[in-house]
């Protein structure tokens, strides 16, 4: 048995409360700055940028615009420009200089209806290819964007004829190891899991996890599909190995039960990716670890290679609030710090020690 001395520690650094709803956090890569994203009362939406300044969260600027922010990304900006792509509740995706955010550098009407996530690639050194931003909308659609390309979307992933339309509640790029490479996976409110071969523009496999898919995440965007992790309304997360598809089984995988409360958010550690976060509406965090079985795939009855999962530990948990943690977000360059969002209208910046003895 170790010893709880030698567990990592969940500490809150920084509490600040905010006068608006909270939706999305977000650090800035290569600093002490975060941004956070949402709803004023008055039914527009704000920008506030802090940075951490002796132990506190100064506010550096605030910025009001006319539709309420839901999410954001600075994933396919460079390290130099920093530039934030947000969605809003009108389907508006649009990218700001947060130095001069009064108008976007990028702007389109993305979609019919509210951009409820966002996720970026090729940017900020991390993944191959072009830099591209993907929304998902309670429209249905999925749609990929370069910036470089005005008004229409580089894919547009649509339910087929016929085909109910779902609210696409968390998209994620993967697989971007390469200049052709690159998955989009995407979860919908009805428990669908599809994930979408760009290159080939093609779906590649799905999976129903039977309850509304809140948060996707690959432990890497910039290297060959190795694991995803899928939250659900119910509060069970999957764990899929990636790397083997089966023809008939598909992708191994295990579920863990985390509590009754729906897991709003998964978070892998970008300094290393077999450590995540959970963030749960019973306004807890959860801290994992996952440990490779000692080989990853086998062959069946029939010869033919199936995947093999691990298994999954718990190592830390909190209760940070008594409302859900709506977002959360790992410094890329500090290992440990994490900012998050919860629906008491509190930023809360956190330090997990002891991370580098796992």
């Amino acid at each position: 048995m170790s010893s709880p001395l030698e567990k990592p520690q969940i500490v809150a650094h920084v509490q600040k409360s905010v006068n608006y709803t909270l939706f999305d956090c977000k650090w800035l890569p290569s600093s002490a700055k975060f941004v956070c994203l949402g709803n004023l009362a008055r039914g527009s939406g704000i920008m506030q940028v802090y940075e951490i300044q002796h132990g506190e969260a100064k506010l550096l600027r605030e910025i009001e615009k006319a539709k309420p922010l839901k999410c954001g990304t600075f994933g396919a900006s460079s390290l130099q420009q920093r530039y934030l792509a947000t969605g809003d509740f009108d389907g508006n995706l649009n990218v700001w200089n947060l130095e001069a955010a009064d108008t976007p550098v990028y702007s389109v009407k993305g979609h019919k209806e509210i951009i409820n996530c966002i996720d970026g690639v090729g940017g900020l050194g991390i993944g191959e290819g072009a830099p591209e931003i993907v929304t998902g909308s309670r429209d249905g659609t999925v749609k990929v964007w370069d910036t470089r390309q005005k008004d229409t979307p580089v894919a547009n992933i649509e339910p087929v004829e016929g085909e109910t339309k779902r609210d696409c509640w968390t998209v994620a790029f993967g697989n971007a190891y390469n200049q052709e490479e690159r998955s989009v996976c995407a979860g919908y409110d009805n428990g669908d899991i599809k994930l979408f071969d760009l290159r080939k523009m093609a779906l590649r496999w799905e999976t129903n996890i039977k309850n509304g898919v809140c948060s996707l995440e690959f432990d890497r965007k910039d290297i060959i599909m190795n694991k995803l992790v899928a939250t659900s309304l119910e509060g069970k997360f999957h764990i899929y190995d990636m790397r083997t598809e089966h023809p008939k089984k598909g992708f191994a995988s295990l579920t863990e039960k985390v509590n009754k409360s729906t897991l709003w958010q998964i978070r892998h550690l970008p300094q290393n990716r077999d450590i995540f976060m959970t963030a749960g509406g019973a306004g807890s965090l959860h801290l994992w670890k996952y440990e490779y079985p000692a080989h990853r795939s086998e062959k069946d009855s029939d010869g033919v290679e199936k995947g093999v999962v691990g298994t999954v530990s718990l190592l830390q948990n909190v209760t940070l609030s008594t409302q859900p943690i709506s977002s959360l977000d790992w410094s890329p360059d500090k290992q440990g710090l994490c900012v998050s969002t919860s629906f008491d209208q509190v930023v809360r910046v956190l330090i997990v020690t002891k991370l580098n003895k796992f």
